[in-house]
């Protein structure tokens, strides 16, 4: 039996106040692409950031490719293309020491692919990134994602602050990997972008996943207009 991308149990990240992740039973099967929609502060940063191994939970457990996100988040990473919700500080190194450093680290990345996706959005490698606009560390952070054609990428909000043309040429590229065989883990308020990629989404509300579907069976007060988000 195929070892899922995405397991959790009664995944929980209790803040206090009803804020945070309950009780999360999910799975998502490799090359599955799976939407998880919710307004901002419904619990879909807190649940990658789980999965991640970046924060840890309050009970519960989460499995990526059956790897522990909790004790084993290093592999985790290796495995994982991750954009986040808030691009990172990386300061005065400049894009191309930032790509270097996390080469290194997760191995598997070309030279001719780095040169690829830098070309694709435009971005200057050679700049620090202090100076890069808002525009441009999404971008970096695509490419940090994606550079390593990895197993699974878990995209946080990822069309966030992009134009149009770095919009276009990540919706493509997000196609692209899916093709190729990846796990798409899309998180987004816009159903539109859930629509355009994904097969199966989950509703998040409140921390709690409320409806688990095909993306064909949402609602139809969610598919219309276009870029309507999830409604409280």
């Amino acid at each position: 039996m195929a070892v899922a991308a995405i397991r959790t149990s009664s995944l929980t990240k209790d803040y206090g106040g009803g804020e945070g992740l309950f009780d999360l039973h999910l799975q998502v099967s490799a090359h599955e692409a799976f939407g998880l929609l919710g307004l901002e502060g419904a619990g879909k940063t807190t649940t990658i950031r789980l999965l991640m191994g970046m924060i840890r939970p309050t009970r519960g457990s989460a499995y990526v490719f059956g790897l522990d996100c909790v004790r084993e988040a290093v592999e985790v990473k290796r495995r994982v293309g991750y954009v986040p919700d808030t691009t990172p500080e990386f300061g005065s190194m400049r894009g191309g020491e930032v790509v270097a450093y996390l080469a290194g680290l997760r191995g598997g990345v070309h030279k001719d692919r780095v040169r690829e996706l830098a070309q694709r959005f435009d971005i200057d490698l050679g700049r620090r990134h202090r100076d890069y606009s808002h525009d441009e560390r999404q971008k970096l952070s695509i490419v940090l994602a994606f550079m390593h054609e990895p197993d699974l990428l878990i995209l946080d909000e990822p069309s966030k602050d992009l134009d149009a043309k770095g919009a276009a040429e990540l919706h493509a590229l997000i196609d692209e990997a899916h093709t190729a065989g990846a796990t798409i883990f899309l998180a987004s308020r816009a159903a539109a972008e859930v629509e355009m990629h994904c097969g199966v989404v989950g509703l998040l509300r409140r921390g709690k996943v409320s409806r688990v579907m095909r993306v064909e069976d949402m609602p139809e007060e969610l598919q219309e207009p276009s870029h309507k988000a999830l409604p409280p």
